[in-house]
């Protein structure tokens, strides 16, 4: 195990001995190996910056680094953004411990040394946050190696491995270039995503939200206050904003589009397919604060003719959130709220049971302009998974779910 820290300002000799420089830094080619170090910057007595591909190291520890031909064949660094630099991309920067998810400080890097063909190569370990790490870039040129390692020893160490890191690089032209991937971060819960971005900065946040799918990406901006949603959506290209909030449900879209200042709303609308952007603002034409603006359209409706086997049909059709399946409502030929149907009774019944004959009594619904204290107190009167809004007519118009009834008393505490 070698530290960068000891590997920072490295002698590096020639094939025939003679002196080249100074270890400035490493460079990493994701593209190639995201593992290995692909190439060695040596800083010249002249300032120059030498490029030493892993090839043409013979060997390298602690005292020295010593190339395996000589001075001639070894070519200039020419700056390379698909690059990532130790020093410069990596320590002192915030990365995300995908496995621990948070974000964390690098203080110093660990490589392993690995002989490999007639050759010697550097393979990244973990990232090191711990208190010996930040010990040892303090006492950095200031005390011998082998009396660094001798007193950090006994400070406690806090290392990540490499596969757990996700690296944040806001420019998206280098992030392209870099092949980063958030495949990791992706994988994980969008609430634990969330909670991660509350520790960036708004261009980190950007970042990140950018580089996820736009599925996953919804997911995780309907974890994230409005205010916060609507600046981040904001700052990101149009085209892939629009795709995000096309994801989102309705709702919450039409609330974050609220946030967003007229101009931008209306580009992101004109971007979205048309049955999703017709949704929203459907949604948009109701106020603040009442059970319209409360609702989603994301629901399952059959005919209140239909059977089990028809509700199961549409089960299968919906492509809404699987948290708003809870009930299926039924509807007359003209639109009327007939009934509703809990889930669970319709997986216990027969498949040519007529749905009308498990519709729950009274059908509890509220109309779109109560305000959001009427809401709430129909959710506690009649311990309510979900709430049908229907227009003065009875025609229904959306749902109130549970969740986003929890998240307004939530706010109000």
């Amino acid at each position: 195990m070698i530290y960068f820290t000891e590997l920072e300002n490295l002698p590096a000799f020639d094939a025939k001995g003679e002196f080249l420089g100074r270890l400035a830094d490493l460079c990493v080619d994701p593209s190639q190996n995201s593992l290995r170090v692909a190439c060695y910057l040596i800083k010249t007595p002249r300032k120059r910056m030498l490029c030493i591909t892993h090839e043409q190291v013979q060997s390298i520890s602690v005292r020295a680094m010593q190339t395996s031909v000589p001075a001639d064949l070894i070519r200039c660094y020419a700056p390379d953004e698909g690059l990532l630099h130790i020093k410069k991309d990596v320590l002192d920067q915030q990365v995300i411990d995908v496995n621990h998810r948070k974000v964390v400080r690098v203080n110093d890097v660990d490589f392993d040394i690995r002989p490999t063909n007639g050759h010697t190569e550097l393979r990244i370990v973990a990232a090191n946050v711990g208190l010996a790490a930040a010990a040892r870039r303090l006492l950095q040129g200031v005390v011998a190696k082998h009396r660094i390692r001798s007193l950090t020893g006994v400070l406690p160490s806090k290392t990540i491995p490499w596969e757990f890191i996700n690296l944040i690089e806001s420019d998206p032209a280098r992030r392209v270039k870099l092949r980063l991937s958030y495949d990791r971060l992706a994988q994980l819960h969008p609430a634990d995503v969330a909670e991660i971005l509350e520790d960036l900065s708004r261009d980190e946040q950007t970042a990140v939200i950018e580089s996820l799918d736009k599925e996953t990406a919804a997911q995780v901006i309907s974890e994230i206050p409005t205010k916060i949603q609507a600046d981040i959506l904001e700052s990101i290209h149009p085209e892939k904003a629009a795709d995000i909030v096309e994801e989102m449900p309705p709702d919450e879209a039409a609330d974050v589009l609220q946030e967003l200042p007229p101009e931008t709303s209306a580009e992101l609308l004109a971007d979205m397919e048309n049955k999703e952007a017709k949704e929203v603002r459907n949604l948009l034409g109701f106020e603040e604060r009442t059970a319209g603006g409360l609702m989603t359209t994301d629901f399952i409706v059959v005919g209140d003719s239909a059977t089990i086997e028809g509700a199961i049909a549409a089960l299968r059709h919906f492509e809404g959130p699987v948290e708003s399946v809870h009930v299926v409502f039924l509807v007359n030929p003209d639109g009327v709220l007939t009934g509703a149907v809990p889930l669970a009774r319709i997986l216990l019944a027969g498949a040519a049971t007529p749905l009308k004959e498990l519709s729950t009594e009274p059908i509890i619904s509220v109309q779109a302009h109560a305000d959001e204290k009427t809401v709430v107190d129909l959710f506690h009167k009649y311990n309510l998974i979900a709430l049908p809004v229907v227009d003065e007519q009875g025609h229904l118009l959306g749902v109130i779910t549970a969740d986003d009834v929890l998240e307004l008393v939530v706010k109000k505490s």
